[in-house]
């Protein structure tokens, strides 16, 4: 469909509850399509829909071709988690830092996808830490908020 603008740190919507989704209809779809398109170009493993403006529960995350299909939930809720683990996080809405952030290594995930068929995910490590992370920014919370230290990224840490 399209890539949209990533919303940067300091926009006020990015510190906004999301509306949960009532129906899976065209608008929707069209927006996972945005979503898939912008996470493409921006080189990120998730993107929440929030980063590109629209306040709605959705997420996606891709970890890669090891990790098979992205994954995409609408309406997402942790429902389990168990375990922490503290590690380096980044954020597409705050390009050129990244901060430690302590996560659970364990967690399940309840929502619905892309049919409105109810959907459950175990996830574990880097997978966890990204539907933390994604459904932080559904919640208004950003991982800066979360991090017990903050860095700044050198040019070829960027790269």
């Amino acid at each position: 469909m399209a890539v949209k603008q990533i919303l940067q740190y300091g926009d006020k919507r990015l510190n906004t509850v999301c509306e949960k989704v009532e129906k899976v209809d065209r608008k929707i779809l069209n927006l996972i399509d945005d979503m898939m398109d912008t996470l493409y170009e921006g080189n990120g493993i998730g993107l929440a829909a929030p980063q590109i403006g629209v306040l709605k529960r959705v997420i996606l995350i891709d970890l890669g071709e090891e990790e098979g299909e992205p994954i995409i939930v609408i309406n997402p809720k942790i429902t389990a988690q168990s375990g922490s683990e503290k590690d380096y996080e980044g954020c597409l809405s705050y390009l050129g830092y990244e901060g430690e952030v302590v996560r659970p290594t364990n967690i399940t995930v309840e929502g619905i996808n892309i049919k409105g068929k109810p959907v459950t995910h175990k996830a574990t490590g880097l997978l966890a830490r990204a539907f933390c992370h994604e459904i932080d920014h559904l919640d208004g919370v950003l991982y800066m908020s979360r991090a017990e230290e903050m860095y700044e990224l050198t040019e070829e840490e960027e790269a």
